[in-house]
């Protein structure tokens, strides 16, 4: 994923499909100067963690 993208995503009131390594995620913030994000898995809210933009990966909307 670009940072723009993640940015984007992060904005944004709707909750887009964005995983790490096959973990689903939420984006908390994007720092598009070190084109880090702020990410917590949406099963363990506790557990954030900072990582590079492109290691994460947004999913097709199910439908």
């Amino acid at each position: 994923m670009n940072t723009q993208r993640a940015s984007e995503i992060a904005e944004s009131p709707i909750m887009a499909n964005v995983t790490l390594d096959g973990t689903p995620v939420y984006i908390q913030h994007v720092d598009e100067d070190t084109e880090m994000a702020r990410v917590f898995p949406l099963d363990h809210p506790e557990r954030e963690l900072s990582v590079p933009v492109g290691e994460l990966a947004e999913q097709p909307a199910e439908e």
